[in-house]
């Protein structure tokens, strides 16, 4: 049935979303924003952020404009951002909602090393204490600075033998975890990603995507010459995106894009969570896959999968992925379930030309343009901070708190599955059994149900547990007592028989 319902949405998908996508140019109060239902079906949402503003370095009071900016991070209240194009990095502080103010910009280093000048440095992260690292890629090596930009050392080409000495190094996004080990995704190495100690030493690659192949390919490959062999496709594993480490140390990286069949055969993987030994730990629970549109269709020169160029996590364990073939993002919680999809190609604000990295200052989103060469801010709207209050008192145990919350969004929109699960996940928690399992068969959510049932069922069993026990025993009691009765008038009706 589902897939009935999937194929007459992929026909249905161009007219739904371009129309919302194109009224909401038109109409201010036109919601971009839309979620997938249980079924599959696209359905329109009140908008969860709305654009605070854009920002091109002219509105940061910069003379030279952003020139194909490839990398964004954020520290605090500071953002960081790799300009690619003219090899430097721009440090702007956020000081106020909508203000900012440029702290300082730097194309060189300083201190003990051959080549000071940047060249494309494409991506950048802070340690805890302070210390920079800068993918500079143009200069093939990852540099780790202080905070005044002194050489502390560097991590270059890694010492392996599927790498060939020479070969170029060409890092281009890193995150650094709290003991200060580097991982870092470098373009032409798919073993995974390149991890390197705090002392710069290069212990190994971790996290390689699986391969995947075409079993015709492969039987063909059993049976064709050397010569053959060497002109088909190898089956390695896919390179990542990006990579954005959370809160608690995990590791979220971007597999970039899919093929159709994809979907199909379940080996669509468009985000992973990796752990330290390098297994994917992300939990799927949604109805359908973290792999951003269900529907692709084709129009204004847009066609196949979503693509994931980068991914944001907040405190709450929602991600965020950014997808760049669309400039759509998509929000899904710690179980896999959207949260909310929005965005679009175009020149409008709110939409894309070429998004290649996105960040988060507490709910607050920003996203790179690469091709627009701006920085767009999304501020939560009212419907969002609701959704966001709910489940973060969900987690501190403010059970009866985030059901109302819950109810709220509910309120605000009547097709948002999350809040109906919300609601029951809530009287789940406050033993209110009964009244849970109502809302979660609303939604179909079989596995929260059963959690529910099983609570109730044991719940009621222990209420009724000696009416349970007394008709048991009449069951069986009163037909013993009707049998023994029969067999004492058998036997007196034959006893007076023989008296007579």
């Amino acid at each position: 049935m589902k897939k009935i319902m999937k194929s007459i949405g992929a026909l249905a998908l161009g007219a739904v979303i371009l129309a919302s996508s194109s009224m909401s140019v038109l109409a201010e109060d036109k919601s971009y924003t839309y979620n997938y239902d249980y079924w599959g079906d696209v359905q329109d949402s009140p908008d969860v952020y709305s654009v605070a503003g854009v920002y091109t370095a002219k509105a940061f009071g910069l003379d030279l404009n952003f020139r194909n900016p490839q990398g964004m991070f954020v520290k605090d209240n500071m953002i960081y951002i790799c300009d690619t194009g003219n090899n430097r990095i721009v440090q702007i502080e956020r000081t106020g909602t909508e203000k900012f103010e440029v702290v300082r910009i730097f194309d060189s280093i300083q201190g003990n090393t051959e080549v000071k000048n940047l060249a494309g440095p494409t991506d950048i992260a802070i340690s805890d204490g302070g210390d920079i690292f800068i993918s500079d890629n143009g200069n093939a090596r990852i540099v780790k600075v202080d905070s005044d930009l002194n050489y502390i050392l560097q991590f270059n080409l890694p010492v392996d033998s599927t790498v060939s000495e020479n070969s170029t190094f060409q890092p281009s996004k890193i995150v650094i975890d709290t003991a200060g080990r580097v991982y870092c995704i470098a373009t032409s190495i798919n073993q995974g990603l390149c991890k390197y100690e705090a002392d710069g030493t290069f212990s190994g690659f971790v996290g390689a995507t699986p391969v995947t192949f075409d079993w015709m390919d492969y039987i063909w490959k059993k049976f064709a010459t050397q010569e053959q062999r060497v002109r088909m496709t190898s089956f390695v594993p896919t390179a990542y995106d990006n990579i954005y480490i959370d809160h608690e140390g995990f590791i979220y990286a971007c597999a970039g894009g899919m093929e159709e069949n994809d979907l199909d055969t379940g080996a669509a993987q468009a985000i992973r969570k990796l752990n330290l030994m390098g297994s994917d730990i992300l939990v799927q629970n949604g109805e359908f896959p973290a792999y951003g549109d269900l529907y692709w269709g084709e129009g204004g020169g847009y066609e196949g999968p979503s693509y994931f160029t980068d991914v944001t996590v907040f405190e709450n364990d929602i991600y965020v992925c950014l997808d760049k073939n669309r400039g759509r993002l998509f929000g899904y919680d710690d179980q896999g379930k959207t949260v909310f999809c929005f965005g679009g190609n175009g020149n409008m604000d709110g939409y894309f030309r070429q998004p290649s990295a996105i960040e988060h200052m507490g709910h607050d989103l920003l996203v790179l343009d690469a091709l627009d060469c701006s920085i767009t801010l999304f501020t939560p709207t009212e419907f969002g901070r609701l959704i966001y209050s709910a489940i973060e008192d969900f987690d501190q145990g403010n059970y009866e708190t985030s059901g109302e919350s819950w109810k709220k969004v509910m309120e605000l929109d009547g097709n948002y599955d999350l809040a109906y699960i919300g609601i029951g996940r809530s009287l789940l928690r406050q033993k209110q059994y009964e009244e849970a399992m109502d809302y979660f068969e609303l939604k179909y959510d079989d596995e929260n149900y059963s959690r529910a049932y099983k609570q109730y069922r044991k719940e009621w069993v222990e209420e009724n547990i000696v009416m349970i026990v007394i008709v048991i025993l009449a069951i069986f009691l009163i037909p013993m007592s009707i049998g023994k009765v029969k067999r004492i008038k058998h036997e007196i009706d034959i006893a007076d028989i023989f008296r007579a």
